[in-house]
């Protein structure tokens, strides 16, 4: 594997992009791919098998373009598609979000009950309370689902009147029960951070699990000996599935840089979907829809 290979990052959409913000701030001399499947925007109302082969297809179109650490930038694959994006790729390290955002929110919480905003998707797996209360048993764990959210950001919303209502009215039954510690658990929901911190109220600590994990990528690429040197000049390539104009323009936006060039991934051509059964770890590739 070669040290100037890129760290591959992907989402359903922009809010990936949050991560590889971190990333790139705290390993500049790294190349980066950057998948968002807005194809199938927003992942977090699909049905979990359906979530797992777009993000298994990712991931393998990411390998395949010489990708020496995925990192599944994406709460609803992380929840539904680490373990068998592990089990398929042996080779190429792979990291979610899930588990770093729990350590974070663990480390802090001190007690108190801690709130997860996430996806409807990601909270009926449960697999935020399950992180956390392996982290800390008997842990207290409010998850409240968050649909309207995902659109806010990715129609320009973010800074809106509508994202302020939304985020109190997710926010205040948290605040009630007594939540103190709120985990960003969709990595869009960084983009909607003042409404957020509005809504809670300056008491409340808020949980991005973007730094941590780009801590541990930063971690897994230095114990593998596969950091790009410094003198390398890294490159940073953006791919979408599709509106490849309004992607540049809204993360443009979102990074503080302009993305001069996006380029757009069919499905059933450049990526396809990967059906994996559990145990087996067989592969059927299917065209999308």
């Amino acid at each position: 594997m070669k040290t100037n290979s890129p760290v591959g990052i992907f989402d359903s959409g922009l809010g990936g992009l949050t991560v590889a913000k971190r990333i790139i701030e705290r390993l500049p001399h790294e190349s980066i791919a950057y998948v968002g499947d807005e194809a199938h925007i927003p992942y977090g109302e699909r049905p979990p098998e359906e979530i797992r082969s777009f993000a298994l297809g990712i991931a393998d179109f990411l390998i395949r373009h010489s990708a020496k650490l995925v990192v599944m930038a994406c709460n609803m694959s992380s929840a539904v598609a680490l373990p068998a994006a592990r089990e398929i790729f042996p080779g190429v390290p792979v990291v979610g979000m899930i588990e770093a955002g729990a350590r974070a929110a663990v480390c802090a919480a001190q007690g108190s009950v801690i709130g997860v905003l996430a996806t409807t998707g990601t909270v009926n797996t449960g697999a935020y309370t399950r992180a956390l209360s392996g982290f800390l048993p008997g842990v207290k764990v409010m998850e409240q689902p968050c649909p309207r959210f995902v659109p806010l950001v990715e129609t320009g919303r973010s800074e809106s009147p509508e994202a302020e209502e939304a985020a109190q009215e997710y926010i205040s039954p948290l605040i009630s029960a007594g939540c103190r510690i709120l985990i960003l658990g969709c990595t869009h929901y960084p983009f909607l951070i003042a409404a957020v911190k509005k809504a809670a109220g300056p008491e409340v600590t808020i949980i991005d699990p973007a730094e941590e994990t780009a801590l541990e990528a930063a971690n897994i690429l230095s114990s593998a000996g596969i950091l790009s040197s410094q003198e390398t000049e890294p490159t940073h390539t953006y791919f979408t599935s599709a509106r490849p104009e309004k992607f540049a323009e809204l993360g443009s936006r979102f990074l503080g840089k302009t993305l001069s060039e996006v380029q757009q991934v069919e499905w059933g051509s450049d990526l396809q979907e990967i059906k994996w059964q559990e145990k087996t770890v067989e592969q059927t590739m299917k065209s999308a829809l």
